[in-house]
């Protein structure tokens, strides 16, 4: 009989440890909760630094869009600046040509030496302007042939005169405006 008395102190041993683990267990809990549970205004004040946080990233993206678009309207102001007048160049190219194909014409008596010497002035004076305002022409005779600033419209066989890849004959000047081709020289390439 000596053996029941111990089981049941083992009993009473083991629901004594499950009970005290059972209020630990207990007590934990009830601390994580307290913990978890977070002050209303603790929260609301963790909200307004993030709404804080967000717009003061907004504001800073907004300032870097208008620092560049500042900047790409600086430039695109310099092109436009610096290429002012390209267009108007552009048309007066052919009149240029109109002149040159008139002084190329034979003038035989006095009154068409007259007119050829007006439209020689006219010529000059045009070509003058251009040249003030960057407008020059593509050298091309005897020069290498450049695909940006020639426009190939024919090939003739390479001669000791005019080695592969050269410029034989010029059909239409070319002119550059600045550092653009307004029109490339029309040319007949050595291959």
């Amino acid at each position: 009989m000596a053996k029941e008395p111990t089981s049941t102190t083992a009993t009473d041993e083991a629901t004594a440890e499950s009970t005290a683990t059972s209020q630990a267990t207990t007590a934990t809990d009830e601390k994580a909760q307290a913990e978890t549970v977070v002050d209303p205004k603790d929260q609301q004040i963790a909200d307004l630094k993030q709404q804080v946080d967000e717009k003061d990233d907004q504001r800073l993206r907004a300032q870097a869009e208008l620092v560049n678009m500042q900047s790409r309207f600086k430039k695109e102001q310099a092109a436009t600046i610096k290429y002012d007048g390209q267009s108007l160049a552009k048309d007066v190219l052919p009149v240029l040509d109109n002149l040159e194909r008139a002084l190329a014409t034979e003038a035989d008596d006095e009154a068409a030496k007259q007119l050829k010497k007006g439209v020689e002035m006219v010529y000059d004076h045009l070509q003058t302007a251009l040249k003030q305002h960057s407008v020059t022409e593509v050298p091309a005779a005897g020069e290498t042939f450049d695909p940006n600033v020639h426009q190939a419209v024919q090939t003739v066989p390479a001669t000791d005169e005019h080695p592969a890849d050269t410029v034989v004959q010029v059909l239409q000047k070319g002119y550059l405006f600045k550092d653009r081709t307004l029109r490339p020289a029309m040319v007949v390439v050595a291959q």
